[in-house]
């Protein structure tokens, strides 16, 4: 991956030890108070001194570097060995490897353990090295970075890591902010700097920072060498919205807040220059406290084969528990009798100790297995899922040239047991750009822009604004030729609204060069808006604290601002009241249409429900949409009001409330005008991601920075939220007891609508009827429980698999500070319980440590695989919280990636991230780990039974040199290839059946069951192995007479039906042929018998006559007729039960992939040429349209203005703090395109005819209500009231088809072709299922009810 010179920083936890030795200073110069814990200092307050490192280094504050690595050239080797051997099976090899060393108690040598020991170490060494020497130089690029620091009067350059809390440090344009800095003074009027936030909270819009008055002139550096101010503030927190502090300089003493810190990750815009004095540094800044610390993961398969393998060591010493017995019975009772001529070596004395020798020599003997090639094995097999992620050329985005990255190589099975998902929303789901897309005036609906991707049959071209207005902006793309035509024949309604767009807002305007504008909006919203305005030719030209300049039609007009009604959340809607040059006073508001509407004068009923019908429909399209009003005043009325608004305005106490009053008064009897539809792009199809991920049981929750109007928007934009839901909740609680009763509230109402959609079923409910009447009042009467109502318990949520278990589609919403309570330990379970009972659930205005600690909890209690997506430094605790951690390389820096597992560049890649590669990589994983245990149990168990027919001498079966080689090379490659390159369904058929999916969320193919049923076929195997061969070859004879029965001929006949039974099961595991498997498994059998035939050969005898000594064995056994009949005799004794359990199970059971197998080769074999050729699942629908049809939306609307915007901007550019000389207008180019433009636009007026108005309905629009999701009495509702299935999106209304394998999927490609939005799980399933052919009510049933 190439990284830019200048990337956001990286952010990783650092764990460096803050020895901070606790000084006792005189009263007068008291440092700060310190409290011991554990053994360290922490620190309880913070003071710095401004240039004064001598005093600051007493504390022994952390330095401004960054370490992420683990190792260095010295402490690598007996680091990495350490942690390695922490692992109980590198452990538990070495161990064997000691035990081997003895010659009294082993019988194989010691080479057969250390060679594959040594070879796992050093490739986990070599592959812990290689991340590490990236750690090591990604930190070496952050802490090498320069920073200006002011030393000795002068300003010199020095690298980040030597950086010191208590330094001036110089910022500069576009430059990121080197550590938590409190802003000193700033190039800007008034000591403001403008910053994006981007890497803390995900907004990319600007906010405003402002130094003290009385810091604010020390804007040389002169001045600020002599600056020895001593900040005392709150130690070191993860609290991004919050400082506490206070500055003492020249005996006064001055409060800090958070609006004077400029914080590290922060990037500096439209400000020249800015100072800053160093008050948090590397770990203490802000943003490294929200990183959380990095955590080992590692997958349930894993966790699960250590408990196997602890097993497994039990059953190893049961075996040699009994054959030790076995040794001690027989010495005594018959190899008592040999010691005349053959008696026991030294220093064996007796029958104990002789049996005591033996139970390690059978531990040493049996340990195969659990040989250590099978960790070796899943590394490489891992590795190679790994490449082919970053193969994979389909997720590749050749826009920003950015190919994906396994970033890890333990998680690969665990891509395919995903079932939540965390999301970010800005630049993970969106691409944070605003355009302005459709409006609404007087009535008429303007603007044909296909926001959902729909197929047209010809692209309409953007408008050409810069031909006729040298102002315009040449990004903005507008389609529809009317309104332009409508502004150009000067309708006053169309003039009125653009004048309202260009005057109601807080934009700050930048002019560099003449006819070059530059917008500085607080939100993309209001930009977007403006630059609109902006080409229609309504120009926002400057602004100074009295006035508004703009260019309407060519001509500067410039407008006196009389007042500004700022925007908060709870208005949600601004006002501006400006006096024209004719001296005529207006009121110009833009707002929430759900407000606004309520504040028009009654004449307005008609447009309202024009406009009304115009804003579902744009609300459906997801639009962000807001009204547009206006009210003309008298002198008289303004004067009278502007009196209230001056009291309310300076009145000390409840001001917020006096100002919100007087707001309100004037704000009434308004005009409308009309509505705008901004649409935050998505990024490319997300929503049909979405509803694919939904398909496969996947739950996706949005965490996300912004404000909740903006995040619900996302929501149904991305078909997360939509009016075919039962309810959406709002969680917006305050307290701890608001935000539990609305929890319970909602509860109640799922319980309530489970009850009415199913009539009797009431019962299912019943268990939990005592509590739930008690503790949420879902039945019953709380009275007659408890007459003392102090005495009831606290409520307690019902079971949650009765949650889970209702039908329905409910999404909940909670805020930040909800959150907050949702997430204290009484309460989390609840919050936990009602949530995962949601499809949707959306985290608004959330921390980034909230984030991680929902996944956390999500974690704790639910025990499913989670996974976090983000593409922010605010994700990075998230990622690195979560089971897998997935960074998008967006705009907002590499800080994600840097902290991920996965990383690609576009949310929709998740997908077959997930469902081809995650699927596929858990499928191979399983299927690697259950043919081997079945094949060394197979192996093994040999030796068990042999043990009890040779004495229990500890006697193998094999010689060294086959036991050595069966795990290395004669089964090693045939496994690994279908370990890596196996598949059940192709890829397409993946994506085309998303429920194939869910045997990885419900741990089907190798859990604890499946491991038991591995090893008693290995230990069947075995069994038939060896007494197939021990009873066959007791009485035969060669055809000379000699017999056969032997121990070599026994060892080789064992081996060699070993060899071929356990090459013919995995020719039967394999579902994936490719030459690679047919080269592994048959190059495999021709390399057994070459080196059989090798070592029993003339030529190594003559080399090594001792460890050679069985001269033509192999040759003389396999000779033999009756050799090879018993050999076949053992393969089919082996084989036929699997042959035949897995065709009764096929034929009985089959499993939805089987059918999905079958059915493909159905349709390879009946394709005709002029049929449908694979159309995967973002193909067209039947009639050609889109496959996501937009949802028809009813009587519910969202309004999308200014939800990143900060209250109080409005009276900052009233006071004329942020105003500058250069912003004034310039006049002469504002007269110099006065005249000429409008002429030349009437001319065209007929060139350009614009066709009609496409609109994509939903196939049955007939059918559609304009109804949403009912109020919910427990908490806020948004949506619209009841709506028929018909408006989530086109049902999958496909014909009957016959009852055949082919017509099946036919059926399910369709549905899953169509928008997860229209066709929900239950309708999808009971497409695919709707036609019955072999097999397919058992796939129904199992799909259905999650197997």
């Amino acid at each position: 991956m190439t990284i830019p010179k200048d990337i956001p920083e990286k952010w990783f936890p650092v764990i460096l030890p803050l020895k901070r030795k606790k000084e006792e200073l005189s009263s007068s110069t008291k440092i700060r108070n310190t409290a011991v814990c554990f053994g360290c200092v922490t620190e309880e307050e913070r003071r710095v001194r401004a240039n004064d490192r001598e005093y600051n280094e007493k504390f022994q504050y952390a330095s401004n570097c960054i370490m992420t690595s683990k190792y260095n050239v010295i402490t690598f080797l007996p680091v990495n060995l350490f942690e390695q051997f922490q692992e109980v099976a590198n452990t538990y090899f070495l161990f064997l490897l000691i035990l081997q060393l003895i010659p009294q108690i082993s019988s194989l040598s010691w080479f057969t353990t250390i060679v594959p020991l040594v070879l796992v170490l050093s490739i986990t060494a070599v592959k812990d090295a290689t991340d590490d020497y990236f750690r090591h130089k990604s930190d070496n690029q952050v802490n090498n970075r320069q920073s200006q620091v002011l030393i000795g009067g002068i300003l010199q350059k020095e690298k980040w890591m030597n950086v010191r809390v208590g330094d001036i440090i110089k910022l500069e344009n576009n430059q990121f902010v080197a550590a938590d800095l409190l802003l000193l003074s700033s190039s800007e009027p008034h000591s403001l700097c403008y910053i994006e936030t981007a890497e803390l909270d995900g907004e990319s819009n600007m906010k405003v920072r402002q130094s003290l008055s009385v810091t604010s002139e020390l804007g040389d550096p002169n001045n600020l060498a002599q600056f020895d101010g001593e900040v005392v503030c709150e130690p070191p927190n993860n609290k991004l919205d919050r400082f506490c502090g206070t500055l003492y300089w020249k005996d006064c003493k001055y409060a800090l807040s958070n609006q004077n810190m400029l914080l590290r990750g922060c990037v500096l815009r439209n400000t020249e220059s800015c100072y800053g004095l160093v008050i948090f540094a590397g770990p203490d800044t802000k943003l490294m406290q929200n990183s959380g610390r990095t955590k080992f993961k590692r997958t349930s398969i894993d966790r699960l084969m250590n408990t196997l393998v602890l097993w497994i060591f039990g059953f190893l010493v049961c075996m040699g528990v009994i054959l030790a017995i076995g040794n001690a019975i027989w010495e005594k009772e018959v190899g008592a009798l040999f010691q005349s001529f053959l008696p026991w070596d030294p220093p064996v004395d007796n029958c104990i100790f002789s049996a005591f020798l033996s139970f390690w020599s059978y531990v040493i003997i049996l340990n195969t297995v659990v040989p250590i090639s099978l960790y070796v094995s899943v590394e490489v097999i891992r590795l190679g899922h790994s490449y082919f992620i970053n193969w994979d050329r389909r997720m590749f985005c050749s826009h920003s040239n950015t190919a994906a990255e396994a970033r890890t190589t333990t998680l690969n099975e665990e891509l395919g047991q995903v079932e939540y998902i965390f999301s970010d929303k800005t630049g993970t789901l969106t691409q944070n750009i605003m355009t302005f897309n459709k409006c609404s005036i007087n009535g008429h609906a303007y603007g044909e822009v296909d926001t959902l991707g729909a197929q047209q049959k010809r692209t309409p071209e953007p408008l050409d604004f810069s031909s006729w207005n040298p102002l315009a902006d040449r990004d903005f793309c507008f389609y529809d030729q009317s309104l332009l035509e409508a502004v150009m024949m000067g309708e006053s309604a169309v003039h009125e609204f653009f004048r309202v767009l260009s005057l109601c807002h807080t934009v700050m305007s930048e002019e560099k060069s003449e006819g070059e504008l530059l917008y500085k909006a607080q939100s993309p919203d209001e930009g977007a808006l403006v630059t609109a305005a902006r080409n229609f030719g309504f120009v926002f030209r400057s602004r100074t604290p009295g006035t508004v300049t703009t260019q309407e039609l060519g001509k500067s007009v410039t407008y006196t601002l009389l007042a500004i009604l700022d925007f908060n959340n709870i208005r949600k809607r601004m006002s501006v009241i400006v006096k024209n040059p004719e001296g005529h006073i207006r009121l110009y508001c833009k707002g929430a249409d759900t407000v606004l509407f309520e504040r028009l004068h009654p004449s307005n009923q008609e447009l309202l429900n024009i406009t009304s019908d115009h804003l579902n429909e744009y609300a459906g399209d997801g639009l962000r949409t807001l009204a547009v009003a206006y009210r003309d005043l008298s002198e008289k009325q303004w004067e009278e009001w502007e009196e209230r608004y001056r009291c309310a305005d300076k009145a000390t106490d409840c001001r917020d409330d006096r100002l919100a009053g007087a707001y309100e008064e004037i704000e009434q009897d308004m005009m409308l005008l009309g509505a705008t539809a901004i649409e935050d792009k998505l990024q490319e199809g997300v929503p049909k991601t979405i509803a694919i991920l939904s398909l496969a049981n996947i739950k996706i929750w949005v965490l996300t920075g912004d404000k909740q109007e903006t995040a619900v928007n996302i929501g149904y934009s991305c078909k997360m939220l939509t009016d075919a839901m039962t309810e959406i909740f709002i969680v917006n609680g305050h307290t701890v007891q608001s935000v539990r009763e609305e929890l319970r509230k909602a509860r109640e109402r799922m319980i309530e609508s489970a009850r009415t959609r199913d009539g009797g079923k009431e019962a299912e409910a019943q268990g939990w009827g005592g509590a739930c009447a008690v503790g949420n009042g879902c039945g019953g009467d709380a009275a007659n429980w408890s007459p003392d109502e102090s005495k009831r318990p606290p409520p307690q949520a019902p079971p949650s698999s009765l949650l889970e278990s209702i039908g329905g589609e409910f999404a909940l919403i909670i805020s930040g500070h909800s959150l907050a309570h949702a997430l204290e330990a009484d309460m989390e379970r609840e919050f936990l319980d009602t949530a995962c009972a949601c499809r949707t659930v959306i985290c608004c205005r959330v921390t980034p440590l909230q984030k991680a600690l929902v996944v956390e909890l999500v974690k704790r209690h639910k025990k499913a695989v989670t996974l976090a997506i983000g593409d922010g430094a605010n994700d990075v605790s998230m990622i690195k919280t979560a089971h897998i951690g997935v960074g998008i390389s967006g705009q907002e820096g590499i800080q994600a990636v840097l902290a991920s597992d996965y990383s690609f560049s576009q949310f929709c890649f998740l997908q077959r991230l997930l469902l081809v590669h995650g699927r596929w990589s858990y499928l191979r994983m399983c299927r690697f780990l259950c043919y081997f245990f079945y094949k060394n149990f197979a192996f093994t168990m040999v030796h068990f039974w042999f043990g009890f027919f040779c004495g229990f001498s500890a006697q193998t079966v094999y010689d060294q040199y086959f036991i050595t080689l069966y795990n290395i090379v004669y089964t090693s490659l045939p496994v690994l290839a279908m370990g890596i390159f196996d598949q059940d369904v192709p890829e397409q058929r993946s994506l085309e059946y998303p429920k194939l999916y869910e045997p990885g969320q419900l741990n089907l193919l190798f859990n604890k069951r499946e491991f038991f049923i591995c090893i008693a076929q290995g230990i069947y195997t075995s069994v038939v192995l060896f007494f197939i061969p021990y009873g066959v070859l007791f009485h035969a004879t060669q055809s000379n007479g000699v017999p056969l029965a032997d121990y070599q001929t026994f060892a080789v006949t064992t081996a060699t039906a070993l060899v071929i039974v356990v090459s013919v099961q995995i020719a039967l595991d394999t579902g994936y042929w490719t030459a690679i498997n047919h080269f592994f498994i048959w190059g495999s059998l021709g390399t057994y018998f070459t080196i059989l035939f090798a070592m029993h050969s003339s030529i190594l005898f003559r080399i090594f006559p001792k460890q050679f000594q069985f001269l033509g064995s192999a040759h003389n056994t396999l000779s033999q007729p009756v050799v090879w009949l018993t050999i076949v005799l053992a393969t089919v004794v082996c084989i036929a039960p699997v042959l035949a359990f897995r065709f009764l199970k096929l034929d009985l059971k089959p499993q939805l992939s089987d059918t999905v197998r079958y059915t493909q080769l159905v349709q390879q074999k009946k394709r005709k040429p002029c049929g449908r050729t694979g159309r995967g699942v973002g193909g067209a629908g039947p009639a050609g349209g889109s496959a996501l049809g937009r949802l028809g939306r009813g009587g519910s609307r969202r309004s999308g203005y200014a939800f990143a915007h900060q209250e109080g901007f409005g009276e900052l550019i009233t006071s004329g703090k942020n105003m500058r000389l250069s912003s004034l207008p310039l006049a002469s180019f504002a007269s110099r395109h006065s005249s000429g433009w409008i002429d030349t636009l009437r001319k065209k007026k007929h060139a350009n005819n614009t066709g009609s108005h496409i609109t994509l309905t939903a196939a049955d629009d007939n059918t559609a209500s304009a109804h949403g999701p009912p109020h919910s009495t427990s908490s806020s509702t948004i949506g619209p009231q009841d709506t028929t299935q018909a408006e989530a999106g086109q049902g999958c209304n496909e014909p009957v088809l016959n009852n055949n394998p082919d017509d099946i999927a036919l059926c399910m490609v369709r549905c899953g072709e169509k928008e997860a939005g229209g066709c929900s799980d239950v309708t999808a399933q009971e497409s695919m299922f709707a036609c019955r052919g072999p097999g397919s009510s058992s796939i129904a049933k199992e799909t259905l009810n999650g197997e």
